[in-house]
């Protein structure tokens, strides 16, 4: 989540972090739409919904009729199954588009993009986007305010960045709640002297975070010092964390230092803490309580004024409850606390990460800016993925993407991206799971009733944004009004 960037990376950086969430109504007044599409059926209930939301929509069944409406006025949006596209309708498109630049082309796929690679390398320098059946109405009346340069819904107009945003932008980026609430209190918590513990899944974030607490801190002119309790075998993560003296065991051939010497005056990270063994747990209990050290093989005492951050992926408190970490080193850590939730319950933060992440990536790679941008299909894609790796592994997936993007690529779109995720986890989610949180509907219920508990369940995971909520349940902003005022 941090690292250098350069100046453009940074401004799309702060024109997705300063977006705000409030509510918006689609607007397709006036705006012209060609369907090209010889199943008339499969776009039936799409083409209604479009009207519904002020476009002229005309739907032709043969390439014929589409060239006879594309000559009769200014079409802003054209949508062609990808049957219909070669490199003559290509060619059509491309003057098309010399003669109104205004001018949106998206190709209609099959479901999973199936079909993609039959287009030729033209039609994908030349498309701005892909979308698959069945059309979600939604979803498209928001790409094509995007790419009219319009207002869209959720997150596109701009506001003033929140403080505590802007106060550890250099170390997070980010726009969620959920994120807002976990690291609410991390100024107070860096200006304290107390011990911190850092929970949260596998990747995401927790020694940015204790870096982050460094920084801010009285402290931040002294060392940072990092320690993987897990990645240390047992007979030495002691000597590691206090030193050892000369002959203290066999290749002991002189006096060292261990972590908390090194980190005087500074901080120590004790990540993984839940890996550390009994024994040294009760050593790393009176060192906390002493603030002395003791080193391997020596006699005397050396007192250490070091800050102690430790993290965990796992329960800690379960750990306790089964004999595997004391309960009194527990309670001496998680004096202050921070949770960080995983990526899955952070939608928001998903596009702006992968942003970040792939300027990044580009910029080392030294390819020239501006920098192939995301598709809006490409962002659902990601927003829906499970990131069982959090950021972490959309790091690493960014930085493939842009590795083997070719140079000539000015978009990135779904297909660019799905060789990459895990297979299978590229599925939406269960209809009775909202990003991660299950909830009960039970046989004997109405339709009407499981249905309040899902939109209620859905409103209280985006915090009453009705906007995002429409989003998860794949209905119009407007249905989901009706339905919250029957």
């Amino acid at each position: 989540m941090s690292g250098n960037r350069t100046a453009k990376a940074a401004q799309s950086e702060d024109q997705l972090a300063e977006r705000d969430t409030s509510e918006h109504t689609p607007n397709l007044q006036g705006i012209s739409v060609l369907i090209l599409e010889d199943d008339l059926s499969s776009v039936s209930a799409f083409q209604k919904e479009l009207r519904s939301d002020g476009a002229q929509v005309n739907t032709v069944r043969t390439l014929r009729d589409a060239l006879t409406v594309l000559s009769q006025g200014h079409v802003r949006v054209i949508l062609a199954a990808i049957n219909f596209v070669d490199e003559a309708f290509i060619a059509t498109v491309r003057d098309y588009k010399t003669q109104y630049p205004d001018c949106l082309f998206y190709v209609l796929t099959e479901p999973e993009y199936d079909n993609i690679e039959v287009t030729s390398e033209t039609v994908k320098l030349f498309v701005d986007d892909y979308v698959k059946k069945p059309v979600d109405a939604v979803r498209f009346v928001r790409m094509v305010e995007t790419g009219l340069g319009r207002p869209a819904s959720a997150g596109t107009s701009l506001t003033v960045i929140d403080p505590l945003v802007r106060k550890v932008k250099p170390y997070f980026i980010f726009r969620s709640s959920v994120m807002r609430h976990a690291l609410r209190n991390l100024p107070e918590i860096a200006a304290s002297s107390e011990t911190v513990l850092i929970t949260g899944e596998t990747g995401t974030g927790k020694e940015i975070v204790a870096r982050a607490i460094h920084v801010l801190s009285p402290r931040s002119a002294h060392p940072f010092v990092a320690v993987n309790c897990g990645a240390i075998p047992e007979s030495l993560i002691e000597a590691e964390l206090f030193g050892h003296e000369k002959g203290a065991f066999t290749g002991a051939l002189r006096t060292r230092k261990g972590k908390f010497e090194i980190a005087s005056s500074g901080t120590i990270f004790l990540d993984e803490i839940g890996d550390m063994p009994l024994n040294l747990q009760t050593r790393l209990l009176r060192v906390l309580e002493d603030g002395k050290i003791y080193r391997v093989g020596g006699e005397g005492s050396l007192r250490v004024d070091v800050r102690v951050i430790a993290a965990s992926h796992q329960d800690l408190r379960k750990a306790v409850t089964d004999g595997l970490f004391r309960q009194d080193l527990y309670y001496r850590l998680n004096i202050l606390r921070i949770h960080l939730p995983p990526l899955r319950e952070r939608v928001e933060d998903i596009a702006l990460l992968a942003v970040h992440f792939l300027d990044r990536a580009f910029s080392e790679m030294g390819r020239p800016a501006p920098f192939p941008s995301l598709s809006s299909e490409t962002i659902y894609l990601l927003e829906n993925y499970p990131w069982k790796g959090n950021i972490r592994e959309l790091r690493n997936i960014m930085t493939r993407v842009a590795t083997m993007l070719p140079r000539d690529s000015k978009k990135i779109f779904p297909f660019h991206v799905l060789p990459h995720l895990e297979e299978g986890d590229h599925q939406p989610r269960p209809s009775g799971e909202v990003s991660g949180q299950a909830f009960a509907i039970t046989p004997g219920m109405t339709m009407g009733e499981a249905e309040d508990i899902l939109i209620r369940k859905t409103l209280e995971k985006t915090h009453g944004n009705r906007t995002q909520a429409a989003k998860l349940l794949g209905i119009s902003i407007r249905t989901l009004r009706r339905k919250l005022n029957k």
